[in-house]
């Protein structure tokens, strides 16, 4: 379980997170929505651990990785896979070079047992024969695959996805989002996912927190966020401007 406890971020005089609190159930996707600036990636990199919090914690399986460093965070973060929003692939590698990079970087492990797992993990995401091009020469859906392959080459326990879908269109929006729910079925990983995708990510949530001024205003699953009451979740989900009346 990932557990956020009375997050607090700042930069400069800019308050982002303001005493945030989440739970992520094991084995769930979650996906944290919000509008655009308001914290949702901020979030994330704490749960990644490349950001330090003014104050409150993030609990991972009860250890606070806001005050882990050096070998111990590294420790924790080799059960982690993440999706960054574009893909962040090496334009100077190969697709498969890039899925190998995670397996080369953290683990010793025999050239073709990592030659194998890297065909495989294309191979989940439909990637078959293509580890041989670069991510140049494949579409933007296919880089997108790519990248997942990547994070989950190393058989995480829970994987990070920051807007995994940026930049495509609505139908490969739904064809990436089905690949992670069924990749999340077979593999059963921890998922938690940033997304502005409303309202498509309804369909392959388990939970929905929404961030809005620096808190969670409200959680659940999809079905009770879709008719909540909340003024500021109905507008949001509604695509409304922040303001107008009637929600």
């Amino acid at each position: 379980m990932i557990k956020i406890e009375r997050l607090v971020k700042s930069f400069g005089s800019q308050q982002v997170l303001r005493g945030l609190d989440l739970e992520v159930a094991t084995g769930s996707i979650t996906v944290i929505i919000g509008r655009s600036g308001g914290g949702k990636s901020v979030l994330l990199r704490h749960l990644i651990g490349l950001l330090r919090p003014d104050g409150g914690r993030v609990l991972v399986n009860g250890a606070d990785v806001t005050r882990l460093g050096g070998r111990a965070l590294d420790e924790v973060r080799r059960r982690y896979g993440v999706v960054f929003q574009g893909g962040a692939l090496f334009d100077s590698m190969t697709c498969a070079a890039n899925v190998a990079f995670p397996l080369r970087e953290n683990l010793r492990l025999p050239a073709a047992e990592v030659a194998t797992r890297v065909e495989a993990s294309l191979a989940q995401v439909g990637l078959e024969g293509m580890g041989s091009k670069y991510p140049a020469e494949v579409s933007g859906g296919m880089r997108k695959r790519v990248a997942i392959a990547r994070a989950l080459v190393t058989e995480p326990e829970i994987v990070f996805f920051d807007e995994p879908t940026t930049g495509l269109d609505p139908i490969l929006v739904n064809t990436i989002h089905h690949l992670v729910l069924n990749l999340h079925r077979k593999l059963r990983f921890t998922a938690v996912m940033v997304s502005h995708e409303i309202p498509e990510i309804f369909e392959i949530a388990d939970a929905v927190a929404m961030l809005h001024d620096g808190r969670i205003v409200e959680v659940g699953p999809p079905g009770v966020i879709q008719a909540s009451p909340n003024r500021v979740v109905r507008q949001f989900i509604r695509g409304e401007p922040e303001g107008a009346e009637g929600a």
